[in-house]
């Protein structure tokens, strides 16, 4: 690999533009709603969605050297990373939140990774909410023999990742009023808005407690784009108790829309995002006539 030339990417072989489409679902339609799917999760099989979206622009500058990112034990973000290293013959090592997990079993997510290649570092939590400091970084790389490696952050959003994202925007254009993607560190929110058209807005819905997004975004947005772009907003409260986490209302709410739509619908970021798209739509913050594209930014991992 020479780093540099987009034909490095080949590999990776994605279905872009993802393809956009309009659903009939009555609970939407009595409001005067149309409800647009997004589906970045058929963009690769491996590197689904945003993720594709967020470490293309990252990988394609590698140069043959390792990726060192960082993630918890169930982490998405991970598993594409991992995925990547092996389509591009690129090492990977990837530093897990969690101690206590190198003396356990690895989990289905964190064993596809190690089958794809990916070196795993555990790391105690006081450690790995340290990580993007100098020294610590340094210490990190060190102890995984990994100095002078790529670093990717936690989730991807760097930089180079939200302005991979901005043409998720271009590719929605004039199609949606306002378009919708669940958040979990605000990479793919912030590149989104910078893409769409003026007078066209983002929403989105965080799948974190804690409510620290929105300065997230507008550094993200500050380091990629020099300044604000696009007009945006979020919604927390549709979290269900945290990342990861679920309550017997979405898990039937995400089943009855599998049920109605035939469209698996992964748990941690897109029912959260659909669950909070039809209570917004019930609670009338969408004006009739308006069409709201929701970013499928996954699909549940076997």
């Amino acid at each position: 690999m020479t780093g540099t030339d987009p034909r490095d990417l080949a590999a990776l072989r994605p279905r872009l533009p993802s393809p956009l489409h309009e659903v009939s679902d009555g609970r939407f339609e009595r409001h005067g709603v149309r409800l647009l799917l997004k589906r970045d999760d058929l963009i690769h099989p491996e590197l689904v969605g945003n993720k594709w979206r967020k470490l293309a622009p990252v990988l394609a500058t590698a140069g043959g050297r390792a990726v060192v990112t960082f993630g918890g034990a169930y982490s998405n973000h991970l598993r594409a990373a991992a995925a990547a290293g092996r389509l591009l013959g690129l090492p990977t090592v990837g530093v897990v939140r969690g101690q206590e997990l190198a003396d356990r079993p690895l989990n289905p997510s964190l064993a596809r990774c190690a089958a794809d290649g990916m070196r795993l570092h555990f790391v105690d939590r006081s450690t790995y909410r340290r990580k993007s400091e100098p020294d610590t970084l340094a210490a990190l790389l060190r102890a995984v023999d990994a100095e002078g490696a790529v670093v990717v952050p936690e989730g991807g959003s760097n930089a180079e990742a939200v302005r991979g994202c901005r043409a998720l925007g271009e590719e929605l254009g004039e199609h949606a009023d306002v378009a919708a993607v669940a958040c979990g560190t605000g990479g793919t929110l912030a590149g989104l808005a910078a893409g769409l058209p003026r007078g066209r807005r983002t929403l989105g819905i965080p799948v974190l407690r804690g409510g620290f997004l929105e300065g997230d975004i507008r550094r993200l947005q500050e380091r990629a784009f020099g300044g604000p772009r696009g007009a945006w907003s979020l919604d927390d409260r549709f979290h269900h108790g945290g990342y990861a986490r679920t309550t017997p209302a979405l898990d039937a709410f995400a089943e009855d829309f599998e049920h109605r739509h035939g469209l698996p619908v992964e748990r941690v970021y897109v029912a959260k995002l659909l669950y909070a798209l039809l209570a917004l739509t019930e609670e009338g913050a969408f004006p009739r006539g308006t069409a709201l594209a929701a970013v499928v930014t996954g699909r549940p991992f076997p």
